[in-house]
């Protein structure tokens, strides 16, 4: 009997490069003529970022400052999810940024529905916070592959473990 070839989805950001990232973004921040004596900074509090300034104007700055940093890291955007601006003490604003980590259940079931009505002879089992996807044929695994980069789903997915 032929062997099922097999895959995981997940949807994990590389903290190490966000953390580079921010780093990055810090030091451009207090080089740039634009922010001399400026109070922004942007402050990573386990898995939310807090990004600070003195007005919304700068605090947009510092947002594209910290994507354009991202996405030099190859870090995808999808991962970070903006609260709304709020002020702060001291007349400054701030934002909350949450970093997402893991497959949702509602995502995974629409994913799993999206992969379903390929038509594909896949079978997919929702593990946690990621998803397997097995089959008898590799063709048909690389084919679902296919599918769901080509699907622009809200959020980031990585394939591992392909066996």
């Amino acid at each position: 009997m032929a062997k099922d070839h097999s895959f995981d989805i997940v949807s994990k950001p590389n903290l190490q490069e966000i953390d580079n990232a921010i780093s990055m973004a810090m030091k451009e921040i207090s080089t740039r003529f634009d922010f001399k004596g400026s109070i922004s900074k942007i402050e990573k509090e386990g898995d939310k970022l807090k990004l600070v300034s003195e007005d919304e104007f700068k605090l947009k700055n510092v947002v594209n400052i910290l994507q354009d940093k991202l996405v030099k890291r190859k870090v995808a955007l999808k991962f970070l999810e903006y609260e709304k601006i709020e002020e702060a003490l001291g007349g400054t604003v701030k934002q909350l940024v949450s970093i997402k980590q893991g497959i949702p259940q509602d995502k995974a079931k629409e994913i799993t529905k999206l992969i379903k009505s390929s038509g594909l002879k896949v079978q997919t089992q929702i593990q946690g916070d990621q998803i397997r996807v097995s089959a008898k044929k590799i063709d048909d695994l690389q084919a679902t592959m296919q599918k769901l980069k080509a699907a622009n789903l809200p959020i980031e997915l990585q394939f591992i473990n392909y066996r």
